[in-house]
């Protein structure tokens, strides 16, 4: 076994799949299986399915599966080398020290890999977090968090930095570390100097917030001016591979816990606000970071909790945001609720708050006092048609019916069409039947013209027709010993008929490669040949569903086994009995070498009994 592929077994022995994603998703059991809402599709019921006997997720309605780290590579959006080195410092393992493989491409120069711009992000916040310290440096930052009543734990907990007054901090500390300044500038820590000749640092007299992904890997900052007349006040790193704004929520990792255990989150404005809810003990707060709520902030929060609160300073601030939380919340299977600061309190934003004696006891009653979105939103509608004149009412309504078509409520789940039919029913006085005929048709998203040849072939695999071979391999699946111990010739026939789709013959393949190195090609072992998404989740689709259509009786398995093999060979025309000369073991040694994968090592190639 290469050292490489003795990491990945650690790795994923000490990566229980159920605890993974645990972390992430809100998971319910469901007999010896958990579910919860696919991050991978819109799902509005839960439909994945984690498996922890076989270690494996499978979603029933887009097909998306595979093992830990399938799951991780795609939730986290990581390259494969990523998602190892993640589990491992999560399941405190050293890895192997890695080496590009032979043959692999030379980045060209000024070219960053995501893992170059981590690791660039990385060295910056441990260079910020030191400048906090520096007796000069860092006095103007400690003297801003002194101000606003920060505490050790606090700077601590989000780790707080510092950027020194100067032009070249932070890149004549990279160039004294030999490190490659070019991965810097591609994770927006540096600029070009506008003559072209050099660079200089983005953050220059700030104080530096670290934004941290789902995983809590720094990926960007944020920075606020220290000086006064410095604009702007807050200044944010640009996009890169690793960081996208309108997805990324700050303090995230810090309140997954506790919103795991309260199934509830509150989202409020800026860091600050953040940081002096956290400090007081609020410890389900998040924010966006400077940019209106989007789809993908309501996509992440619905995996995680069951309640959104929207906790807005003003009333102004909280009706224009409920404006678009309406929207983007629109189709989430998630409650969503506003909350104003001025309903409770004078107190511009909650930082300020919480420094008054009974603040959080005033945070904490606007946040139990929050008003649903959907009421929040007809009050306001209510509020318009008072006294309103016919032709104004008419005009407001058909403006609402337009809104809602546009944004779907053909489609909207049926009992959240039902609420809003009858709260329109209750402000308008008109009846269902008068609601539905006033509303214009919905846009319909145009069908595409090329139906995804991969989303096809794996609900083909899901619920269509499926050859012989193909079930021939989901038997194999299930019990890897029903292709290590068949005949040789029987192997033949699989590797040798012709497939539907490319991806069903590279499980034929994995699963032989996995029996020419001596081992059953069950599920896990060819999982872990599998590189693509589209290769795993079809393993894992094609094993869920001939194990249930056998009921995972090993009887009929084998049975099932048996007939679809049987109708292979005779498709292929090979002989059931090979001639005499034919040597099983010269067979699995003419295979091994036609894979390249025997080398000197004969003890890899199995031997007859």
């Amino acid at each position: 076994m290469s050292s490489r592929d003795d990491d990945k077994a650690r790795v994923k022995d000490a990566s229980p799949i159920e605890r993974v994603i645990g972390d992430v998703l809100a998971l319910k059991p469901k007999g010896r299986e958990l579910v919860g809402l696919c991050p991978f599709h819109e799902d509005r019921r839960p439909s994945m399915n984690v498996i922890p006997s076989k270690q494996i997720f499978h979603c029933f309605v887009c097909q998306s599966g595979g093992d830990v780290f399938t799951f991780v590579q795609k939730y986290h959006n990581m390259e494969f080398r990523e998602a190892l080195e993640y589990l491992a410092e999560r399941a405190n393992i050293t890895l192997t020290p890695w080496k590009p493989e032979r043959g692999s491409a030379p980045l060209s120069p000024g070219q960053s890999t995501r893992p170059d711009i981590l690791r660039a992000s990385a060295t910056a916040n441990d260079y910020f977090r030191k400048i906090l310290q520096h007796p000069q440096h860092g006095a103007l930052a400690r003297a801003v968090i002194a101000k606003r009543g920060l505490t050790d734990w606090a700077v601590e907990e989000f780790s707080l930095g510092a950027s020194a007054d100067r032009w070249d901090g932070l890149e004549v500390a990279a160039r004294a570390a030999n490190l490659d300044l070019a991965h810097f500038l591609n994770a927006g820590l540096f600029k070009k100097r506008e003559n072209g000749d050099g660079l200089y640092d983005t953050f220059r007299a700030r104080l530096m917030f670290p934004i941290q992904d789902k995983t809590g890997r720094v990926v960007a900052f944020g920075a606020r001016a220290i000086k006064e007349g410095d604009e702007p006040k807050y200044l944010n790193s640009p996009e890169t591979p690793i960081f996208n704004k309108s997805a990324t929520l700050y303090a995230l990792p810090q309140s997954r816990q506790t919103i795991q255990k309260t199934k509830r989150v509150v989202v409020v404005e800026g860091y600050m606000d953040v940081i002096a809810c956290h400090q007081a003990g609020v410890r389900n707060v998040v924010a966006t970071l400077g940019t209106a709520l989007t789809r993908e902030h309501a996509r992440e929060l619905r995996l995680i909790a069951d309640e959104v609160v929207l906790l807005f300073d003003g009333d102004d601030a909280g009706q224009r945001a409920a404006d678009r939380a309406f929207d983007v919340f629109f189709h989430e299977s998630i409650d969503v609720s506003i909350a104003t600061l001025a309903a409770v309190t004078d107190a511009k934003d909650p930082d300020e708050l919480l420094k008054r004696e009974g603040g959080k006891a005033t945070l904490e009653r606007a946040i139990a006092n929050s008003t649903p979105l959907l009421e929040y939103h007809y009050n306001r509608l209510r509020s318009k048609l008072k006294g309103a004149g016919p032709a104004a009412v008419e005009r407001a309504i058909r403006e609402d019916l337009q809104r809602l078509s546009q944004l779907g409520l053909e489609t909207a789940e049926p009992t959240r069409r039902q609420l809003i039919i009858q709260r329109l029913n209750q402000i308008t006085g008109l009846d269902a039947g008068s609601i539905l005929a006033a509303m214009p048709r919905g846009r319909r998203a145009a069908a595409s013209e090329e139906p995804d040849p991969q989303s096809s072939t794996l609900a083909r695999l899901a619920g269509g027709t499926l050859s012989a071979a193909e079930v021939a391999i989901g038997c194999a699946l299930n019990r890897g010993e029903l292709w290590s111990e068949a005949k040789p010739n029987h192997i033949q026939a699989l590797l040798q008929i012709e497939y539907r789709a490319q991806v069903s013959r590279e499980l034929a393949d994995k699963a032989d490669l996995v029996t020419v190195r001596g081992d059953h090609p069950s599920l896990r072992e060819v999982l872990d040949e599998l590189t693509t998404e589209e290769a795993r989740s079809a393993a894992v689709t094609l094993s869920e569903r001939i194990g249930k259509e056998c009921a995972h009786d090993a009887a009929r398995l084998a049975r099932m086994w048996a007939d679809a093999l049987a109708r292979v060979v005779a498709d292929v025309g090979i002989r059931d009995h090979p001639p005499p000369g034919d040597d099983p073991l010269a067979i699995l040694v003419a295979r091994a070498k036609a894979r390249g994968t025997a080398g000197a090592d004969v003890r890899r190639i199995p031997r007859p009994q």
